[in-house]
């Protein structure tokens, strides 16, 4: 392997991992295994002070919320990766018809090249090194760009990486938006993006200009619906958790809630018993995450405030027991604000619920069906008819029934969105396959009657089709 210096400059970065991709086309199972084995190692090592970093990025973030929103669900990824990637890069035989015998064919899984990966910063180790874990397991050679909102914990992934990691199999690039534009504009095999809708237009735009596919993560507004059948006492505290993990800032946190009219004052006693549940001292707790940036949280306050003064009736609920971090913001409950309200139009990512109501089941689908398609969906109930209804009137990226966040720790099942929320899967085998060239492979035979189809055409040929057609 070359050990190519990571500081320098990108370009010549991504030229020695695309030169060493193509001179190694065919990775074996073992390479694979050991780069995956390597990633398990980094964070068995070094997740106590990768854990400090986020801390220290957030202001608040505690350990165990680390330890369980990224090392967890790497664990389980990595786990999962290294059970299954010498059966997923097998050779596919697949069925020839009629028409083309005695040709055989089969798929080759092949890697993909130069895969980029941009990370978010509110959860910068899993959905970082999760992507990154998956091109890895295909094959391929990988470039991240962490966020620069949380330099601490990128700054120690970067030096932990090219530690354990030669630059032409996997490096990191550090730096602002001027280096995440020229990093999204280089010709990557796959590129993979994490993060808001704006900046993934602008990641989408530059991509283009050099015909590189993109998975894009993004998010969008997540609705949560509460059947009428809905105990709310039994739900709030699951729609709370899913809420106010990581303080609400976690793509697919449920970003507005539809309940049943006439239910709003049970809902508003239930949810306050359910924050205090979880947090004791309220905003002040350890366990809540503080908001990432001042700007990312004046922007919240400010939503709120717009809410309110257009009549929107604002609870804040679970008062702050002692004095915690001055980002570490109460939890807010926002009813019926308007529909032009920068809270209904915006990705919220902080821990305030907008709550509508509605009359009938149908209201709730069409209220959904006006936005854009959303990222997850949530619903709660027993009457599984009106499940059923939703299910089949709404489109989203996935959904969760009677819980929150949950389908995006299902090993087997895809995680991505549609339209605005994102495009392109990843998870299990689909995550595999996503940064996989299927390649189409036809073995003629030596008795091959393709002939029958070459021209001149005549009586012969008409006897073939004649036949054919009766087949088919």
């Amino acid at each position: 392997m070359t050990q190519t210096p990571p500081d320098l400059p990108l370009r010549a970065l991504f030229d020695a991992q695309y030169q060493a991709s193509r001179a190694q086309i065919d990775v074996p199972l073992s390479l694979r295994l050991d780069r995956l084995r390597r990633l398990r190692a980094l964070i068995d090592t070094h997740g106590a002070a990768l854990a400090e970093a986020v801390q220290a990025d957030f202001g608040v973030r505690s350990t165990r919320l680390t330890e369980v929103a990224d090392f967890f669900v790497l664990r389980s990824l990595l786990g999962d990766l290294e059970r299954h990637t010498g059966a997923w890069m097998k050779t596919r035989r697949v069925r020839t018809p009629l028409y083309l015998l005695p040709a055989s064919a089969h798929i080759q899984r092949q890697p993909l090249g130069v895969v980029g990966v941009i990370g978010p910063w509110n959860y910068p180790l899993q959905l970082t090194l999760g992507p990154a874990a998956t091109a890895l397991a295909a094959g391929n050679r990988v470039m991240v760009k962490p966020s620069e909102l949380t330099p601490h914990s990128s700054g120690l992934l970067a030096t932990l990486l090219h530690q354990a990691f030669s630059a032409d199999e996997l490096c990191v690039a550090q730096g602002g938006p001027d280096v995440a534009r020229e990093f999204a504009s280089l010709p990557f095999d796959h590129l993979f993006f994490t993060g808001s809708t704006a900046v993934g237009r602008q990641v989408a735009a530059a991509a283009a200009a050099n015909l590189t596919p993109t998975t894009l993560e993004l998010g969008g507004k997540s609705p949560c619906i509460v059947d009428a059948s809905a105990d709310l006492d039994a739900v709030a505290i699951q729609i709370a958790h899913g809420k106010l993990l990581n303080a609400g800032q976690t793509c697919i946190a449920p970003d507005y809630l539809l309940l049943p009219q006439g239910r709003e004052a049970e809902f508003e006693r239930a949810f306050a018993a359910a924050v205090t549940r979880l947090f004791p001292t309220g905003a002040a707790h350890p366990d809540y995450a503080s908001i990432v940036t001042d700007r990312h949280h004046a922007r919240l306050l400010a939503l709120v405030d717009e809410a309110q003064a257009q009549g929107a009736r604002v609870v804040e609920v679970a008062a702050r027991i002692g004095s915690g971090h001055a980002r570490q913001m109460t939890p807010v409950l926002v009813f019926q604000p308007a529909a032009d309200a920068r809270l209904m139009r915006e990705e919220i990512f902080g821990p305030v619920l907008p709550v509508l109501s509605y009359t009938k089941p149908d209201d709730a689908i069409a209220t959904i069906n006006a936005g854009p398609r959303p990222l997850a969906l949530y619903w709660f109930g027993r009457d599984t008819a009106a499940r059923d209804r939703v299910l089949r009137g709404t489109v989203s990226g996935g959904v969760t029934v009677n819980d929150t966040l949950l389908h995006i720790a299902h090993e087997n099942l895809p995680f991505g969105g549609v339209g605005e929320s994102g495009w392109g899967a990843y998870h299990g085998e689909t995550g595999f396959l996503r940064f996989t060239q299927q390649k189409p492979v036809l073995v003629q035979s030596r008795w091959a009657a393709s002939s029958l189809f070459y021209p001149p055409y005549g009586a012969r040929f008409d006897r073939v089709m004649g036949l054919l057609k009766r087949w088919l």
